[in-house]
């Protein structure tokens, strides 16, 4: 062996394991793979596969003459059919006049997926032969679209008309997923801001750290503060009555480099609204407060507390606390009020009524 040859077979051997080492190290490779060749890691897979909620489905289509003769009038379809429509994704709906022996006809389709289930890719191909006559034949190929993500949220409400929104974000599918970007985009009346990185500003580093990465059933926790616009943080009372409050939106890739989107419908807080009520009596009462909820209006706090003993003349007042689900006028209801002396229960329905509303947030509310 000379010189150079030992040469080379060390750059080769330093090289390989080079390559080792960043296989093992980066979050999305399978595990094992660094022992496989490179050439089986970049061969395309033989099937559709599954197809995931947000990304778009690509498909390129030939249409070949294998016969010694040629043919014309070629019409190229490509339909997709869901459980809820059919769709044409041809690009082309014209027909072609000629195609002659071992030419072909080519045709490449993009469909961004927006429903999960069964989905069927039809192609069908009409032609006339030499001697006139017309023939037809169809192709059907079937693949699942798959939900990606699992988003759960959850609302805080400050003491001040701030709202705070945790995200929620778990990957469900059997991969890694860089998460390209996961964004709030506000409703009219608020301007947000993100609470994901370490330092504030632009520049500052996320909390997830450099390697955005969120592994097979992994959950990812994403935080944004709501302020109220200055010209509606005057109006304390609109604001408070305010339950649209934006919609995320989240962009990731998948291994091969699949760019996937998905963004929420307008999600939707329950309204805080504080009542104040007041109880009088002429004689002395000892009194329990029960709290019933309706199908719209949902009480905050402990049912059946003592709320103590009250003297002749005297009064009580409790700030209590209320949310509705429901959007449109609703009655509040559902106080009751037992005095343990007497075994007597008093009912409070019809109490008020408040008109819940939901601000206009252009064509997509």
């Amino acid at each position: 062996m000379d010189v150079n040859q030992a040469k080379q077979e060390h750059l080769l051997a330093l090289k390989g394991d080079l390559f080792s080492r960043l296989m093992k190290e980066d979050p999305s490779t399978v595990k094992g793979a660094e022992s496989l060749m490179l050439g089986e890691m970049l061969t395309l897979p033989q099937n559709f596969g599954n197809i995931f909620l947000g990304e778009t489905f690509s498909s390129y289509i030939s249409v070949h003459n294998d016969s010694a003769q040629v043919v014309k009038d070629i019409l190229v379809k490509a339909d997709l059919q869901t459980s809820s429509q059919r769709l044409n994704l041809s690009a082309s709906n014209s027909a072609v006049a000629e195609l002659k022996p071992e030419c072909c006809i080519d045709d490449v389709i993009h469909h961004e997926v927006k429903e999960i289930g069964t989905h069927i890719l039809v192609c069908a191909v009409s032609y006339t032969t030499q001697s006139g006559e017309k023939l037809y034949f169809r192709k059907f190929f079937k693949f699942q679209v798959l939900k990606p993500l699992d988003v759960k949220t959850k609302f805080y409400n400050a003491e001040t008309d701030e709202v705070f929104l945790e995200a929620q974000i778990q990957n469900i599918t059997t991969s890694p997923m860089f998460m390209e970007k996961v964004s709030l985009e506000p409703s009219l009346m608020y301007n947000v801001t993100e609470l994901n990185t370490v330092t504030a500003g632009d520049s500052g580093e996320s909390t997830f750290g450099k390697m955005s990465y969120l592994q097979p059933m992994d959950t990812r926790q994403y935080l944004y503060c709501l302020k109220p616009k200055p010209e509606f943080a005057e109006k304390a009372g609109v604001i408070k009555g305010v339950t649209v409050i934006g919609k995320l939106d989240i962009v990731w890739k998948t291994n091969l480099g699949e760019r996937g989107r998905l963004q929420t419908s307008q999600l939707q807080r329950m309204t805080p609204c504080t009542l104040t009520c007041s109880s009088c009596s002429e004689r002395t009462m000892d009194l329990v407060l029960e709290m019933c909820n309706t199908s719209s209006i949902h009480w905050c706090g402990v049912s059946g507390r003592q709320l103590g003993k009250l003297s002749p003349s005297s009064s009580l007042y409790l700030p209590l606390k209320l949310l509705s689900s429901v959007q449109g006028l609703q009655s509040i209801s559902g106080l009751r009020l037992t005095d343990t002396f007497l075994k007597r229960t008093y009912e409070y329905d019809d109490i008020a009524q408040v008109c819940v509303v939901c601000p206009f947030n252009g064509p997509d509310s």
